[in-house]
């Protein structure tokens, strides 16, 4: 059985849920661990707390681990049986996420898988089947009604700007420094050459930043999704025609959602500051994106 772990945000939970479909469609026996949602010591932990966002799709489905099943894969927790796992490697099943894109993990047969798998090439071959399963719930929202029908009739273009806890010191590290103003002048200017009359939808978890950043009647900000639905951000990106991302697996899944058959989605080259960029390797892992990289120019 290979056994997925969910945790993080939305993003992040979609990357494995779709890392699980993904197993499913190649005939491999797999469940996901949902268990880090339900540790307070582990959310303790993390600056924000997450929940388990999945079960809000109605029509997503998929199978969960029991205790058991978990401790069949992973063995027990005691000191000895850590010990003898050390000792003998091949008893560990636990395969951790590394790099960025591990295809020796659709060999294995028992495993407990720990990552995030953003990585578009996990499961590019079957993004129809997940644009098909994950549907949002239909919001009440006028203003989320009226945005999707204004979208389809102009030359819809999402910017996804993530600030919030990307600002804070530990993330800012890691995040911090890359999807800068360049970074977003150097993709509309990418659309403008390219679409006419181009309509910028914003998007951010800081919609007081937008208002002071961007003004004119090409900008239209969306600041009306808060708390329970904001997730309905990642809807409305996936109604634009096109999409600029930010360093966020959030964007990624709102362009990736994005049905439109000539879509222009463009992301950073890097996702975090300790990432070499090859960019014939991105291109290969991340098929049809257009990639900008810390000079701010397509690479």
């Amino acid at each position: 059985m290979i056994i997925i772990k969910v945790m993080g945000g939305l993003g992040n939970q979609m990357q494995q849920y779709a890392l699980y479909e993904k197993f499913k469609s190649i005939g491999k026996d797999a469940k996901l661990d949902i268990s880090w949602f339900e540790e307070d010591s582990v959310q303790e932990k993390v600056l924000a707390r997450r929940s388990l966002e999945l079960k809000h799709f109605e029509f997503l489905q998929f199978d969960t681990c029991n205790a058991g099943e978990k401790e069949a894969v992973l063995g027990k927790s005691g000191f000895i049986y850590k010990l003898g796992r050390k000792v003998f490697p091949s008893k560990n099943k636990l395969f951790y996420e590394s790099g960025m894109y591990h295809p020796e993990i659709f060999d294995l047969l028992d495993a407990y898988l720990e990552g995030y798998w953003a990585c578009e090439k996990y499961y590019y071959d079957i993004m129809p089947l997940l644009q098909e399963k994950i549907r949002f719930p239909e919001s009440k929202n006028l203003q989320n009604i009226n945005a999707k029908k204004q979208m389809k009739t102009e030359n819809s273009v999402s910017i996804h700007i993530r600030r919030g806890d990307y600002l804070d010191p530990e993330n800012e590290a890691v995040f911090g420094g890359i999807c800068t103003d360049s970074y977003y002048e150097a993709a509309e200017t990418y659309i403008r050459d390219r679409i006419p009359a181009p309509h910028f939808y914003l998007f951010s978890d800081d919609t007081a930043y937008l208002h002071k950043k961007y003004s004119g009647e090409e900008y239209t900000i969306v600041d009306w999704n808060k708390g329970n639905d904001s997730f309905y951000d990642m809807d409305l990106m996936s109604c634009c025609r096109h999409n600029i991302c930010a360093n966020s697996t959030f964007s990624f899944w709102g362009a990736r959602l994005n049905k439109t058959k000539d879509k222009i989605t463009i992301r950073p080259a890097k996702h975090k500051n300790s990432q070499e960029i090859e960019p014939q390797l991105l291109h290969e892992l991340w098929e049809n994106w257009v990639l900008i990289d810390e000079n701010y120019r397509i690479i």
